[in-house]
């Protein structure tokens, strides 16, 4: 059966009709869900198979002992998916002139301990489109065990001492200023709310930058394999466009492009597929 919903109203009116429209197609109905360019990002989620990329990780881990990050592996997919079109990460001047970056820049939250606690803390790695897994990998790491001497640690420490008139006034100037937005936030975000929960789940983004990406949680599902019905992990990802910088062709092409390169488990040792050229 084909369903078409219709949303309108604010984001508390569309978010509803998002949970509903998944829940329909997992019960094996075809969903179609119509609403306003806004929250298209709410719309645009994906699942990837995982699978194959998780099985060479800990094989990497068997044979060497060493547990490569998951998300060093994402993060070289994502650089080498946005290296093929890159408006993805691109941005408009205060003069409304196209900026395009050759290095992606990702700012993306990872969990480190402060006086025995965990805690999260940003990182903007440089260039990920030009490193390879290992390489973010050791990156990380090194983030890690030494963020509080970070250029971000630095600059959040005196940001939010700041009078919040000052803040807002400064974050209006900076989103007017592309080669800003690179220094200080990174030409796109990849959040992670799966590191809080076990299983499948979607995370909303509110996005600032042309392209947000968010992964969520990790759920088995079947999968028809060669004829046969095989239990496969897929990753949820919401994948957020500044459709006035991006168009829907172009966008496409982006997420099939990521598609292929994660479940190719493309740059990890023992992985012996080749995504599509």
């Amino acid at each position: 059966m084909q369903i078409t919903i219709f949303a309108a109203g604010s984001r508390g009116d569309i978010q509803p009709c998002v949970a509903l429209s998944r829940g329909l197609q997992r019960a094996g109905y075809q969903v179609r869900l119509a609403a306003p360019q806004d929250f298209a990002s709410f719309v645009q989620a994906y699942g990837f198979d995982v699978s194959h990329a998780r099985a060479c990780l800990r094989s990497h881990k068997r044979q060497t002992g060493e547990s490569l990050s998951f998300t060093a592996f994402i993060l070289a997919c994502l650089g080498k998916a946005i290296d093929m079109n890159r408006h993805m990460h691109a941005y408009r001047n205060w003069r409304n002139r196209l900026i395009i970056f050759d290095e992606v820049d990702v700012n993306t939250l990872f969990e480190v301990e402060v006086e025995g606690k965990p805690v999260l803390r940003p990182h903007i790695l440089r260039g990920v489109n030009q490193k390879t897994v290992h390489q973010l990998h050791a990156e990380i790491r090194a983030f890690q065990h030494t963020h509080a001497q970070s250029t971000e640690a630095r600059f959040i420490d005196w940001f939010v001492w700041l009078p919040g008139f000052v803040r807002r006034a400064f974050l209006r100037v900076l989103f007017q200023q592309p080669h800003w937005i690179k220094a200080y936030y990174g030409t796109v975000l990849l959040t992670s709310v799966g590191m809080f929960g076990n299983g499948g789940g979607w995370g909303i983004p509110a996005p600032n930058h042309t392209l947000q990406v968010t992964l969520g949680g990790i759920a088995q599902k079947p999968a028809l394999v060669a004829g046969k019905l095989e239990m496969h992990e897929y990753l949820s990802v919401t994948i957020s466009f500044d459709h006035d910088i991006v168009d829907g062709a172009p966008a496409a092409r982006f997420v099939q492009r990521l598609k292929e390169l994660i479940e190719a488990g493309d740059g990890l040792p023992d992985s012996h597929r080749q995504p599509p050229e």
